[in-house]
């Protein structure tokens, strides 16, 4: 009887166990990733929506903590109680064409809504506007919050600054929101980024 072949130096047996194992590791592994797929691409999905608002330009809704709009009449602001909001946060200028900051802040103290105007330049932003947003966003009872401007872009650009200083978010997770919210200028970001920059740790956690 001719002696059983061992030039793999592994008798079969054990060869054939190790098949098994590895053909089960790599199921194991597939199954995982075939689970961990969905819950990555639900991580990804925009929270932002658009929506239709009767004297607002530009509404974006993200979950139930803030939206982003552009210019808004007084008219409007009623119905942005009844969405749920509870602060109106005015970033025009008063002397912007078509700006009604008066006729607004009587409006929301009609309806029952905390009123600021915080006047912000976008062709000169100042740390000092962004100061004080930064103070009443993060005050007790002041959000899900409507923040606006005249065309959703300075807002926007607000939140960009505040999901990075206050939230700890990274640049290019905080600007992707951004920008679906409707940031677009290119000079506010390079500002929001500096200002983050230079203030990182002035809020809470994540």
């Amino acid at each position: 009887m001719k002696p059983f072949c061992r030039s793999s130096g592994i008798a079969p047996p054990v060869l054939g166990m190790r098949r098994i194992l590895v053909a089960i590791t790599f199921a194991w592994v597939a199954g995982f990733w075939a689970l961990a797929a969905p819950l990555k691409a639900q991580s990804a999905a925009s929270n932002v929506n658009a929506q239709d608002v009767g004297g607002v330009t530009h509404f974006r809704r993200l979950g139930t903590t803030v939206a982003c709009g552009g210019a808004t009449t007084p008219a409007a602001v009623a119905e942005i109680k009844k969405m749920g909001f509870v602060a109106d946060i005015n970033f025009r200028r008063p002397s912007e064409p078509g700006a009604n900051v008066e006729g607004e802040g009587a409006a929301a103290k009609a309806a029952g809504l905390r009123y600021y105007n915080i006047p912000f330049d976008g062709e000169h932003p100042s740390d000092a506007a962004v100061d004080k947003f930064l103070a009443v966003i993060t005050a007790p009872g002041n959000q899900p919050a409507y923040i606006h401007c005249s065309g959703g872009n300075r807002a926007s650009t607000m939140w960009f600054i505040k999901r990075m200083v206050v939230d700890h978010w990274g640049e290019e997770r905080a600007f992707k929101e951004a920008t679906e919210l409707g940031m677009t200028s290119a000079a506010l970001k390079k500002f929001a980024i500096e200002y983050a920059r230079t203030h990182k740790g002035a809020g809470g956690a994540e």
